[in-house]
């Protein structure tokens, strides 16, 4: 079987659930590099059944780093990256195969949201049109802790149709699980750089819900619309109330730094012994009169 010359790049951390899906649908690739940050469960011992799959293990630095550490690993400079949990479904798969790849060309395909098995196209969530083929010898991911993207500047963007296929969410548990791990990723990524309060939470907080079921419809998905709409209310409440909280430990930090700073200097500067008018001077001194 000739596989097309393109490395797919995963993610991996206990990704069980979905992944064996997700590789069987990437057999006519040439490479699949999985990049696991600490696996418990059994991701590896999918993984090592796919002939095409490489392993390695690295530890997770954010999302951006982590990403162009794993393209950096691939055999090719052609690289697809997906996630643990969307699936190259059989159309997009073939409208890859066709393409001539170009140098200066980036590509992106539409993405279908799933939640608890329904396609959401509301919340804005559809068409939800991701950059995820390029040539690492010419770009690569932001830096960015969380919400990294491809730097596609001086870049020709192609648009494929056919799409990628992502479990986003069966439980409202999976909800809550990322939504503590991007506010966190966010706080760190921010702190000292942007500024925060807990009126600023709120606001992002409440215009989040009002763009995501109001504005991009969220009313038209009946329940999923409204819980969708509440998560994303949700995560940017979080994301900057923890924005602000990780200011403030900077700024406490830097004052303790500073009172420290100010407690050596005065100490040094202080004498190692200073005589009082009732007392003697330090042996081997002699007062003059």
């Amino acid at each position: 079987m000739i596989r097309l010359p393109i490395s797919v790049t995963i993610l991996t951390k206990n990704s069980q659930k979905y992944l064996k899906e997700v590789l069987e649908a990437l057999a006519s690739f040439d490479e699949v590099l999985i990049c696991d940050t600490g696996s418990e469960d059994n991701t590896l011992l999918i993984a090592q059944e796919f002939p095409n799959a490489v392993i390695y293990k690295r530890s997770f630095i954010g999302f951006g780093p982590t990403h162009n550490i794993a393209s950096s690993l691939a055999r090719n400079d052609w690289i697809l990256s997906v996630d643990s949990d969307e699936v190259v479904t059989g159309e997009l798969a073939k409208e890859i195969a066709d393409l001539k790849l170009a140098a200066g060309h980036v590509y992106s395909f539409p993405r279908h949201n799933e939640y608890r098995g329904k396609w959401i196209k509301w919340c804005g969530w559809h068409p939800d049109r991701q950059i995820r083929l390029f040539n690492r010898a010419e770009t690569r991911f932001t830096d960015a802790q969380v919400h990294e993207s491809i730097i596609i500047e001086h870049l020709k963007h192609v648009h494929l149709q056919a799409p990628l296929r992502h479990y986003s969410y069966d439980k409202v548990a999976d909800f809550l699980t990322k939504m503590q791990s991007y506010s966190t990723l966010f706080a760190t990524q921010y702190q000292g750089r942007k500024h925060s309060s807990f009126g600023k939470a709120l606001s992002h907080g409440s215009f989040s819900f009002f763009k995501s079921y109001i504005l991009k419809r969220g009313f038209l998905g009946g329940q999923e619309g409204f819980e969708i709409s509440f998560y994303n209310a949700a995560t940017a409440f979080y994301k900057y109330l923890k924005l602000a909280e990780a200011n403030r430990q900077l700024e406490l930090e830097g004052l303790e730094k500073c009172g420290d700073g100010q407690t050596k200097k005065l100490a040094a500067s202080k004498p190692l012994h200073q005589a009082t008018p009732n007392q003697a001077p330090p042996s081997g001194e002699h007062k003059q009169k």
